[in-house]
């Protein structure tokens, strides 16, 4: 079936996964207005004589419940720290059973039961349970990612770490050796991976690969690097893709910016090297378009926009194998990584202004198009050898919104400008309901650069179930990729102690070299 399971790693991972979730499928109310209107919103089809585009056991795994109803819950792994689960409880509906009642001779004196407040639920997931139409979410009524919640996730998903609470000021999570030490001590009193992840692999009858979602900026960087050491080990040969969640820099004063930095640098010298893909992802540094509008203080907003570029980029490893429509993690590892260590991607996406709410109707020519097959389905595979550089050129500046991180100002101070990047390798996602087709392209040029193109259906607005989103998302692998590590070198060598100094530096180096053009044998330094 290649499966996918996801581990998500503290709560900027769990804020952009619930989103990721909520598009996959929609819970059912219990009076919708029409049977179209209830699922519009979802991947998921309730028809029989309608079949869903995506494959749902790649990512859901099927199961039995307390009553022994059939259950459908996500494969996924979320660990948070205590308090950052919110109202979401280990046991759900779909588990829940009564607890077996204490004999009370077992002890003739008195009891004092010390029990902390839970949090309550909020007006959304109220509604939820009740099974009327929730109230809109606002940036105040979202306190945690659970209060916009709508899946179920088996008990064995949540994974809650009591040694940390969230928003400590006494104990904050936010060094890199922190999560590290965590990880270890956790690892070597339970051993993770045997008691999380592997139950999760084992039913899996073909596993895909792995993805990973975690804070790189923070103590998350360090828990993370920890695992993927573990899994690794274990699961030497899968492909793992790694999106690595970092913070703006602009705002943050300068000496925890420079720790948030060194972080990184720890995250990318650890966890890059062992990835199939490693893609940083932050929000753009630039203005974003004046289409969208995003409250960069509320991680809800923040982690829509993250999981919507996420969650296009990935698609094509869910459809079904329908005319060779499903592209999987190996497949997108092969077009990117085109020397072999060239791993770290930079990650770019547009949305149709023609498809957002309230915007200009669909070109009703592609509307009417006519096809012998279903129209929802990408198209059959075509390749072309003779795409100029020049046309990629264009096409490059065609994705408006940037979620690599950009450098700060110490770090860009002095630097001559920066010529056009050089692509080595470069995948795009196009997705729309006006062109329900699936467009693969690969062009091998001169300077070894492969792109593969993608066109499948439209984005899923989760509270709009009127229309849906056409957005188009590039990963790619260029030279800009040495820049950035290069001034993460740079940051080492002024935020990180003596001791491991050198060795951080000397690996972010190597990293380095593999993206600087004309690195495999000059062969562009020949072209005069």
């Amino acid at each position: 079936m290649y499966e996918i399971i996801t581990l998500q790693l503290g709560q900027r991972s769990n804020y952009l996964a619930t989103h990721f979730w909520n598009t996959q499928v929609r819970r059912r109310l219990s009076a919708p207005e029409s049977e179209t209107d209830a699922f519009q919103e979802s991947y998921f089809t309730y028809s029989k004589d309608e079949e869903s585009l995506v494959d749902h056991d790649i990512h859901f795994r099927p199961g039995l419940g307390a009553d022994g109803s059939e259950t459908f819950t996500p494969r996924t792994l979320i660990y948070d720290l205590k308090g950052g689960f919110g109202s979401l409880r280990k046991i759900n509906a779909l588990y829940e059973i009564e607890e077996p009642i204490v004999p009370q001779d077992l002890w003739n004196g008195p009891t004092v039961v010390q029990r902390q407040a839970a949090i309550g639920q909020s007006a959304y997931q109220q509604s939820l349970d009740s099974g009327i139409e929730p109230p809109p979410l606002t940036t105040e009524s979202v306190r945690y990612w659970s209060d916009f919640n709508r899946v179920y996730f088996h008990p064995k998903s949540i994974v809650q770490l009591n040694e940390y609470e969230l928003g400590s000021a006494l104990m904050p999570f936010e060094s890199w050796s922190v999560g590290e030490e965590l990880f270890n001590s956790l690892d070597k009193e339970h051993d993770l991976l045997d008691r999380d992840l592997r139950s999760f692999a084992e039913e899996a009858d073909h596993m895909q690969g792995i993805q990973m979602i975690a804070g790189v900026d923070d103590a998350w960087g360090g828990f993370a690097a920890r695992y993927m050491d573990r899994i690794r080990d274990e699961y030497g040969k899968t492909a793992i893709h790694f999106w690595g969640l970092e913070d703006g820099l602009k705002l943050i004063q300068r000496e925890k910016r420079y720790s948030k930095l060194a972080n990184t640098a720890r995250s990318i010298s650890e966890i890059a090297p062992q990835a199939s893909v490693f893609v940083p992802l932050t929000m753009p540094a630039t203005v974003l378009p004046s289409y969208v509008t995003v409250d960069g203080h509320s991680p809800w907003h923040v982690g829509g926009l993250l999981s919507t570029v996420l969650e296009t980029m990935t698609l094509p490893s869910r459809l079904r194998l329908l005319h060779g429509s499903r592209a999987s993690f190996d497949q997108l590892v092969n077009v990117l990584n085109v020397n072999g260590n060239q791993n770290i991607a930079k990650i770019r996406m547009s949305i149709d202004q023609n498809s957002v709410p309230n915007g200009h109707h669909r070109s009703a020519r592609l509307e009417t198009r006519a096809r012998s097959r279903d129209p929802r389905l990408p198209s059959q595979e075509r390749r072309s050898q003779d795409a100029p550089t020049s046309q990629v050129d264009r096409e490059l500046k065609m994705f408006d919104m940037n979620f690599f991180p950009a450098e700060t100002g110490e770090q860009s101070q002095g630097r001559r400008a920066v010529k056009e990047p050089h692509v080595f390798g470069q995948a795009e996602t196009y997705r729309a309901d006006e062109q329900k087709e699936r467009e693969f392209e690969e062009t091998e040029g001169e300077a070894g650069h492969e792109r593969a193109r993608r066109r499948a259906a439209g984005l899923p607005i989760i509270q709009n179930t009127t229309s849906s989103l056409g957005v188009s998302t590039s990963l790619s692998t260029d030279t800009t990729v040495a820049l950035r590590i290069k001034n993460l070198q740079y940051t080492v060598s002024r935020a990180v102690g003596v001791d491991e100094r050198e060795a951080l530096s000397n690996s972010l180096g190597e990293i380095a070299e593999a993206y600087e053009e004309g690195w495999e044998s000059g062969s562009d330094s020949d072209d005069d």
